[in-house]
């Protein structure tokens, strides 16, 4: 195995576990059917049709070898990073068991006619090889559902670093203009940019005028002028103008590229939880490994002659009845049958420990855009200056309707995100939009278009104007040559879901906190008229992530904080969080650093993730108990304490038994999740 092939938690990237997984299924099935037929086919009594028990032994004995030190590879290698570093986790208990299961099955297959009569079945020595294949493939399916998580977590990586161009227009000192590579680029250096490229670098504007669309950094969906003195960060995109800029931070220095460091630094200092059965595995372990010792030295001592032999075979038969075959069904069948249930209420799980995570919440931070709001502006309100004239000959004064018609008229060319609300508002109104011409767009200030022989112009208020009815909204003025028609605000209205979404994660005891970039003056008015906790607004991508990590430092222990969201800016408090969720209207970036999205793109399915996700705990907690209960029942008769007053060994058919208890109940008590109610 080389270097790079480890990804996560000392495994391998899951497209190269995913071959050994469909090997170990092709083979372990054909070893479950000829050891488990004679319990299913009465016909089968004697084994596997046309073949002896010795022969139906060595079959499963072939096709298990594989399984074990194959499929099972990186499974042996973490056992013995375990023992040798002495931290036992799940993979010591497993392969502990699996690994005692396989070496005594291939003894008993050998030199099973010398085991002691008592220990023997009618059919010869138990063999175990089919717990060894199954548990081996099933621990090997939870495995790579956690590797495909971390992949994610690359590839929102990879969405970030795709936001720079590979080249950039360089400008001599005569201002002829030559491509170079990203990487040849070096402070001061001047960059021509053209109209729908992304900035390559960070830097001051030099030369030109145009709007920048920054939502990867602020969230917000508003482009921002941009003109000479003004800086400009790497990955935004220019919408309008051409802008010469000089080079000021290149290469990791970019803010683009802090973004991208946080995310990496938050997935790798950001351990997983740890797992229940490995907490299980630091008690059980050494209480098995402490009662086969006391077994074998117990029978050596006092068994007589042969109490070797009696204290090696029960040794042994300790450690294979302590091997939870349905260990590596605990975890993986709760959290696929939440899975099921969660997409059902619309939220898609993607890091299967993001379940267990946010079972624990206690403090919610969303950003707003996107989040709380519907992430587009709508138009609000529309008001009339006294006097106006909506257009020549025309003896009315202009009203709502037909300033909205001019405007929209005006805006039809223009990819504005305030021009498309006021477009949409006039349909939405069915209003008739006249032609217009000559349409021109002026950075920062607004457009214009000829209509019917005048030049409306849609453009930026006057810095005092206001609509009382919406202190806070962004306003544009509608202006016919000189003369002001009207004005038209826009605000990016809440979503109809968020207030009760809202009071149904704070009915679950969930402190819920917005973190944004927009103004404080709008934040606050959100924040306000749904009752928020807390609001903390004009933060940068870097901010929200040092949000998250405060927040984590306050929790109390086992308390889990879950940041939401949809921007390329959230990606780093996403990556940050105990559990990062992302709304599926966001960005692939925010979705590949989460860990839940809301297919919606709502906040209603939340609290609905919160209460599948506690179920889905209580659910593992109950899957483990029945994991190791039976299995435990029989470490006493196991070790033969009761053989000195009732004369009791452990017949190998009890260990059989056990295991296919425990593995049914597992089973069924998992299958009840897809009937757990979520409201």
């Amino acid at each position: 195995m080389t270097d790079h092939e480890i990804v996560y938690m000392g495994m391998p990237h899951e497209r190269v576990l995913r071959p050994r997984f469909y090997l170990a299924v092709a083979l372990t099935l054909p070893i479950l059917l000829i050891a488990m037929g004679p319990m299913l086919v009465p016909a089968w009594s004697h084994g596997f049709p046309g073949l002896s028990h010795t022969a139906n032994g060595w079959l499963q004995a072939v096709l298990t070898t594989p399984v074990f030190f194959w499929s099972g590879r990186f499974f042996i290698r973490r056992w013995w990073y375990s023992i040798r570093e002495r931290d036992t986790n799940m993979f010591t208990l497993t392969v502990t068991g699996t690994g005692v299961a396989y070496f005594y099955s291939l003894v008993a297959l050998i030199w099973g006619d010398h085991f002691p009569a008592a220990l023997l079945t009618d059919h010869g020595a138990p063999l175990y090889f089919e717990a060894t294949a199954f548990i081996t493939t099933t621990v090997l399916l939870g495995q790579i559902m956690e590797q495909r998580a971390h992949a994610r977590t690359e590839s929102a990586i990879q969405s970030l670093m795709d936001l720079t161009p590979p080249t950039a227009h360089r400008l001599d000192a005569d201002g002829n203009e030559t491509d170079v590579p990203l990487k040849d680029v070096q402070v001061g250096d001047r960059l021509r940019i053209r109209p729908g490229e992304n900035v390559p670098v960070d830097g001051e504007v030099t030369d030109g005028r145009s709007e920048l669309d920054e939502a990867m950094l602020t969230g917000e969906p508003e482009p921002v002028l941009k003109e000479s003195g003004d800086t400009v960060s790497a990955g935004t995109v220019n919408t309008s103008g051409t802008l010469v800029i000089t080079a000021r931070q290149v290469g990791e220095d970019t803010l683009l590229a802090k973004i991208i460091k946080l995310v990496e630094e938050a997935a790798d200092s950001d351990p997983p939880i740890a797992r229940l059965a490995d907490r299980v595995s630091d008690f059980f372990v050494p209480t098995v490994g402490a009662i086969a010792l006391v077994s074998f030295l117990s029978w050596t001592i006092f068994g007589g002659d042969q109490g070797w032999l009696w204290g090696l075979l029960n040794a042994v038969a300790v450690l294979v009845i302590a091997c939870p075959c349905a260990l590596g069904l605990a975890t993986p069948v709760s959290i696929v049958t939440g899975i099921g249930r969660g997409a059902q209420a619309g939220v898609l799980v993607k890091d299967a420990t993001a379940l267990e995570r946010l079972a624990h919440a206690t403090t919610l931070l969303v950003d707003k855009t996107g989040t709380l709001t519907e992430g587009r502006p709508r138009v609000v309100a529309v008001t009339v200056a006294g006097g106006g004239d909506p257009g020549p000959g025309s003896p009315s004064p202009a009203t709502e309707e037909s300033i909205l018609a001019l405007a929209a008229a005006v805006e039809t060319h223009s990819e504005h995100p305030l021009a498309r609300a006021i477009v949409d508002a006039a349909k939405e109104r069915k209003l008739t939009i006249p032609d217009s011409t000559d349409f021109a767009s002026e950075p920062g200030q607004g457009a214009s278009a000829t209509i019917d022989g005048h030049t409306i112009t849609v453009g930026r208020a006057a810095a005092d104007a206001k609509v009382d009815s919406h202190p806070h909204a962004s306003l544009v003025a509608v202006r016919r040559g000189d003369e002001e028609l009207g004005l038209i605000a826009l605000e990016d209205k809440i979503k109809a879901s968020t207030p009760a979404a809202l009071k149904a994660l704070h009915h679950r005891g969930i402190k819920v906190v917005m973190v944004t970039g927009d103004r404080q003056a709008s934040a606050q008015r959100i924040a306000d008229e749904l009752g928020l906790d807390a609001v903390h607004a004009e933060v940068t991508p870097e901010r929200k992530q040092e949000l998250v990590n405060a927040a984590k430092a306050e929790a109390t222990h086992g308390a889990t904080i879950v940041f939401a969201g949809d921007g390329i800016n959230d990606a780093p408090a996403l990556a940050a969080a105990d559990v990062g969720v992302a709304m599926g209207t966001g960005t692939d970036v925010a979705m590949n650093s989460a860990g839940l999205v809301l297919v919606r793109g709502d906040l209603a399915a939340l609290a609905a993730a919160v209460t599948l996700a506690r179920a889905t705990l209580r659910n593992i907690k109950q899957n483990l108990f029945f994991a190791f209960f039976y299995n435990s029942l029989g470490l006493p008769l196991a070790a033969g304490l009761f053989y000195p007053f009732t004369g009791w060994l452990l017949h190998p058919m009890f260990a059989g038994v056990a295991m296919s208890l425990s593995s049914i109940s597992v089973v069924s008590n998992a299958l009840r999740l897809r009937r757990v109610k979520l409201d």
